[in-house]
């Protein structure tokens, strides 16, 4: 199983941006996917994750409002659309995927088995 993450850029203060992530050798059917953040020098955080079949969604306290994640089916692809960004949210995200994940665990990275890449989310003016 391949990730591909891409989306990422520059935007300022207040914009918004569409992070993708396009699984390769497996559908997402069945899986969680989730989408994490790491700025230089700090943990990979949570941002956000999609359990596929039921299509239940879950954020951390810091995007909510602000960051939507959705999944494409035809395109085995999942979104995030990421409004009203803030310079805090400069850093590089990864999307990360698990096919046995229980809903419990899907906050934390060590739980995912496959990654994609991570591309850079840059905000400034």
């Amino acid at each position: 199983v391949q990730l591909q993450a891409s989306g990422g850029g520059l935007v300022q203060p207040g914009g918004s941006l569409r992070l993708s992530c396009k699984a390769s050798g497996r559908t997402f059917s069945g899986s969680t996917v989730g989408w994490f953040s790491q700025a230089p020098g700090k943990e990979r955080e949570f941002v956000a994750a999609l359990r596929w079949r039921a299509g239940s969604t879950y954020y951390a306290d810091s995007v909510k409002g602000r960051f939507t994640i959705s999944k494409d089916n035809s395109r085995n692809t999942v979104l995030l659309q990421m409004n009203s960004v803030k310079p805090e949210d400069t850093a590089v995200y990864y999307c990360a995927a698990d096919w046995s994940m229980i809903r419990s665990s899907l906050y934390y990275a060590p739980n995912y088995d496959f990654w994609g890449q991570g591309t850079l989310v840059t905000v400034s003016s």
